[in-house]
């Protein structure tokens, strides 16, 4: 049985739509429409308990999760949602332990959701160029307690000639211009690394994926995730008129090496050329075969 106590988050609940997260304070209440909350009146009652308002009114005290403290996230920027992330952290197989890079912190939400995934073996190192946008991630980070898990740097990658972090797992993106920072991502990811991209135009996505073809990345894959929740009642039940719809397009790719070949004596020969080889064919003949390659990443 977990208590509340002094210094707890907690979230009142009482609907979908009006709920408080809050970090319990003895001399501390809430003013709302339906009452006042006294955080006093949570202390030494075990989560998912109730308390009742002056209006007689009551809300549940529940225990925040990572999707509460993102979606009651202080907004600097436009936030990476709970829809997009989900697939994020899926498809690029994040996981504990791993280094993952992200440019563009913006609010903190993706940066928040990551560090609660890698931890406590892994590592964020986050980039912006921003400093008021990076003093409110880290107000985010501090209240949903990842900011141990995180390491902010006022760093503009498009200029860096030296990358500061190397053999990354995975680079997350989250620029107006993407694809301006895609040879300096392959510079930071290791071999097969995963890289997302944010792009909330299809333009974004047109100039990403050429990039990342020109800087050799394979397994790109563009997609939308939209939801929609359902009110279910007994008789009645329909598609609910609110939903989160189009926020973002996402970008996924990994690093490949279009112009190397296998190590594996027994593999078969293919178009693709050895460094040895290279300096033994005219340059046109480069060029065809980098196109050729080129041409079949396009076509997956």
């Amino acid at each position: 049985m977990e208590l509340i106590k002094q210094n707890s988050p907690v979230l009142f609940f009482f609907n979908s739509s009006k709920k408080w997260l809050v970090k319990i304070s003895k001399k501390e209440a809430l003013h709302t429409h339906i009452g006042i909350l006294k955080h006093v009146d949570a202390i030494g009652k075990e989560y998912g308990s109730k308390i009742t308002t002056n209006k007689d009114k009551y809300v549940y005290l529940l225990k925040p999760t990572m999707y509460d403290y993102i979606m009651k996230i202080q907004h600097g920027t436009q936030i990476v949602y709970p829809k997009d992330l989900g697939y994020i952290v899926a498809r690029a197989g994040i996981q504990n332990n791993q280094k993952v890079v992200e440019i563009g912190t913006g609010s903190a939400s993706l940066t928040s959701f990551v560090a609660s995934i890698v931890k406590p073996r892994g590592h964020v190192y986050t980039f912006d160029v921003d400093e008021n946008f990076m003093k409110i991630a880290a107000k985010n980070l501090k209240k949903c307690g990842m900011e141990k898990y995180v390491t902010q740097q006022n760093l503009d990658i498009k200029t860096i000639k030296k990358p500061p972090v190397t053999d990354a797992d995975v680079v997350l993106i989250d620029l107006g211009d993407p694809w301006t920072v895609i040879p300096q991502v392959r510079q930071m990811l290791k071999g097969s690394g995963a890289i997302f991209a944010i792009c909330p135009t299809m333009n974004q996505l047109e100039k990403l994926t050429m990039s990342l073809i020109e800087n050799e990345f394979t397994d790109i894959e563009s997609t939308e995730h939209i939801l929609r929740t359902i009110e279910a009642r007994e008789g009645k039940t329909r598609h609910s008129f609110q939903g989160i719809g189009h926020t973002t397009y996402l970008c996924f790719a990994r690093k490949a090496f279009f112009n190397r070949d296998s190590k594996k004596k027994s593999a078969p020969k293919s178009k693709k050329i050895s460094e040895t080889a290279k300096k033994s064919i005219s340059k046109k003949e480069k060029t065809k075969i980098l196109k050729s390659n080129k041409k079949q990443d396009l076509s997956l």
